[in-house]
């Protein structure tokens, strides 16, 4: 699914902090917060310091005078302080300590502070953008086009929105936030370090490069491996979505050990994967704290040197020690900041490319309003493929349906019925030719004023969480309660609907699992006659009904296909005795095309779709309507 010409990861990465822009107060009151809270931190390893040098001198300076008055002046001349100095030192020593001790409490409660609001509007600003990218997905995956979807498994894409934008949020909300910080604090540490003692700053300095070479070289590891993590967690899950959709197909074949065999292999494939991870970070913390304890022990080396030749205060060495503490935190938050980076990183490359992908049906930049159309559907010439390459589906196929026509098409499986139905709402464009509705090419006009203007009742039912009555207003939500009756009555549904106790606001369940398969057919061609469409489109919309609900259904379609253009694809003959004009298709060609009475005597096709189907009805239990099965058997005598 990779796009050609696909922007590296760090790049994407780049462009997915660019949406902090969005929010600039959230992210600027972390990213102050974040400065002022490390500059609160950079100032305790110097009261540290303080409060060591005010018990050292306040000790020396206590121990000196307890000694004989000539003594004093001799141990005071050789520390370089007179007699009065040593005594403001022993009566200052106390509150010193007191001082530096109460600078801590408030640095520490800044910081504290600070730390709080910087966590809290660095997730404000990292959730805001995670709100985005999932509106902005869901929308993108809304508006592709068919092709995009049957390229795409559902799992895959529901990885992305969900678990990809996770990895993102973190790492713009705490890898982002921490990898500044660190620059911030490592910088300000080592200009402290620097006019602390240069000379020993200079001795650990060599440490830093090596440190972050290897951080370097373990992301460059990192983000491939992390793409391949997200990869095959995206299997995994495939497997799960497809499993939970078809759990009765799973349950009615008894394969719940195949599919649990299935879902362990992806899920033992992802699990190698992350251990594969964890191995490089697991390697990789034991470095860093190899590091840190070899800058450390320069720092005992040297330091205790210099404290040994008088260069150094006892105070001095404990800062200095502090300080490069706070050089080797942030080497340290390095590893789980370029995890992060490289996991966030992957999953940026894998948001963008679907925010990307080109949709194959989109309105053009001159496409016009479709105006209300009469319902003259042409095709001119139309050959269409599902993937380039492949044989076409269908081929050079020219019809034209009048206004207020019933068209009905038949066909053996794959002969291409349900691909014209597609092409007249525009899921899919014609490879060649053109698909004209009143003299304008659909391909001209704005998608949703052309999709308004058409009722559609697909084969495979689809119904929403909600109530019998939202899903038969999902196209229009504002449709007064005495419409939404009268298309379910139009539908057949209305009976069944109040036998429900609570009618029309009964729960459908997830797909419309509390209804059967017929009712929840008639709930879809409710919904598409609440429209009030110019075309009328049923995909074998009544294959779930029985007989007699078909013949009901069939007279209110009858009755409401009157001036309207309607495209039926059905498997029985009720349909086709009633439509304008039959087309019988083969093989991506229009075999041959009239009225009933026509093909009967022309087309070898039609009549043995029809015979076929005919004598399968005319042995059916008189359950249906006595007019119709007397019908059927007539016609099957008369053969």
């Amino acid at each position: 699914m990779k796009q050609r010409g696909q922007r590296p990861g760090n790049q994407n990465l780049i462009r997915a902090i660019r949406y902090l822009g969005r929010y600039k107060k959230e992210a600027g009151l972390a990213y102050g917060a974040m400065f002022i809270a490390t500059l609160a931190q950079l100032m305790v390893p110097q009261l540290v310091q303080n409060i060591l040098d005010s018990i050292t001198d306040g000790m020396v300076a206590s121990k000196i005078l307890e000694l004989p008055s000539q003594v004093q002046t001799i141990a005071a001349e050789r520390l370089g302080l007179s007699i009065e100095q040593l005594t403001l030192n022993r009566d200052n020593s106390v509150d010193a300590l007191l001082w530096a001790g109460a600078l801590i409490v408030v640095f520490a409660i800044v910081r504290g502070i600070f730390a709080f609001t910087r966590v809290y509007m660095g997730e404000r600003a990292s959730q805001s953008v995670a709100f985005d990218f999932r509106n902005e997905l869901f929308a993108k995956i809304q508006r592709l086009s068919f092709s995009y979807h049957d390229r795409n498994r559902t799992g895959l894409l529901m990885i992305r929105a969900t678990d990809d934008v996770e990895k993102v949020r973190m790492f713009i909300g705490q890898g982002l936030l921490m990898a500044l910080q660190a620059v911030v604090l490592m910088s300000g540490t080592l200009i402290i370090l620097f006019l602390t003692n240069a000379r020993l700053t200079l001795a650990i300095l060599p440490i830093l490069p090596l440190a972050f070479v290897m951080f370097m070289v373990f992301g460059g590891v990192a983000r491939p491996m992390f793409e391949a993590v997200q990869r095959k967690l995206s299997a995994m899950n495939a497997i799960l979505q497809e499993n939970l959709a078809g759990i009765k197909v799973v349950k009615a074949f008894n394969r719940e050990r195949q599919q649990q065999e299935r879902f362990n292999n992806a899920a033992d494939i992802y699990m190698n994967q992350m251990l594969r991870v964890m191995r490089l970070m697991t390697f990789l913390m034991p470095l860093v704290f190899l590091l840190a304890n070899i800058g450390q022990g320069v720092v005992l080396y040297f330091g205790g040197s210099q404290i040994i030749s008088g260069t150094l205060t006892l105070g001095e060495w404990q800062k200095f020690s502090l300080y490069l503490i706070f050089v080797f935190i942030p080497v340290g938050h390095l590893g789980m900041i370029i995890s992060q980076m490289a996991m966030a990183s992957a999953s940026a490359g894998r948001i963008f490319e679907i925010l990307d992908a080109k949709s194959d049906v989109a309105d053009e930049p001159d496409a016009k309003p479709l105006p209300t159309v009469e319902g003259r559907v042409e095709f001119r010439d139309v050959t269409f493929r599902y993937l380039s390459g492949e044989t076409p589906v269908l081929n050079a196929m020219s019809f034209t349906a009048e206004p207020g026509q019933t068209i009905a098409l038949l066909g053996m499986t794959g002969s291409g019925k349900s691909t014209v139905i597609n092409l007249i709402p525009r899921f899919y464009d014609p490879t060649e030719g053109v698909v004209l509705i009143d003299g304008h090419d659909v391909r001209h006009v704005l998608l949703e004023s052309l999709r308004e203007q058409i009722g559609i009742v697909l084969q495979e039912t689809t119904l929403f969480t909600g109530t019998i009555r939202d899903n038969i207003a999902y196209g229009r939500p504002d449709a007064p309660m005495d419409e939404v009756i009268a298309a379910a009555k139009a539908a057949a549904a209305h009976d069944f609907i109040l036998e429900f106790p609570d009618g029309y606001d009964t729960p459908v369940g997830e797909r419309g699992t509390t209804l059967s398969g017929g009712e929840k057919q008639r709930v879809a061609i409710a919904r598409a006659l609440l429209l009030d469409p110019r075309i009328l489109i049923l995909d074998d919309s009544t294959s779930s009904v029985d007989m007699q609900t078909e013949y009901e259904i069939q007279k209110a379609l009858d009755h409401l296909m009157v001036g309207r253009t309607s495209f039926v694809i059905a498997q029985r003959i009720s349909t086709v005795l009633n439509a304008d004009q039959i087309l019988v298709l083969d093989q991506g060609k229009i075999a041959a095309s009239g009225t009933h009475e026509r093909l009967l005597e022309a087309s070898e096709i039609y009549a043995d779709i029809y015979y076929s189907q005919l004598v399968e009805d005319a042995n059916l239990e008189p359950e249906m309507d006595p007019s119709l099965s007397t019908l059927a058997k007539e016609e099957v005598q008369d053969v």
